[in-house]
């Protein structure tokens, strides 16, 4: 089992940033795939970021973003904290969700529990 943790959401007015953070927990895998995803009433979960760990010494592509988040949202991480981060930048009202961190490695994945992200026009 892997537990994710959650912080970073809150208010803030539109044009302005927020960082969110998911810490992992528990069972360790060596490569795996941790990330964010975003969720407002009626609608589907929506891919926001994610970030590849392949170990060490891996050189592949490690960063992916949905297109309406990039040059708006950087994914970064920590691997030996197990931790990544969301910085979002220029905040619109349509941010407004819950984000979701997601972690998942070999075909099995793990949600957190979910932050609230509110942008005031």
């Amino acid at each position: 089992q892997v537990q994710l943790v959650e912080s970073g959401g809150g208010l803030v007015q539109a044009g302005g940033s927020l960082r969110l953070s998911c810490a992992a927990s528990g069972r360790a895998f060596s490569t795996y795939t941790m990330g964010w995803y975003r969720q407002t009433p009626g609608k589907e979960r929506e891919f926001v970021a994610h970030i590849n760990w392949g170990g060490i010494n891996w050189s592949g592509d490690r960063t992916y973003y949905a297109d309406a988040m990039k040059g708006r949202f950087t994914i970064s991480g920590d691997n030996a904290k197990n931790t990544v981060y969301l910085q979002m930048n220029s905040l619109k009202p349509e941010d407004t969700a819950i984000y979701y961190c997601n972690y998942r490695s070999g075909g099995v994945q793990y949600w957190g529990q979910g932050t609230q992200v509110t942008v005031s026009s």
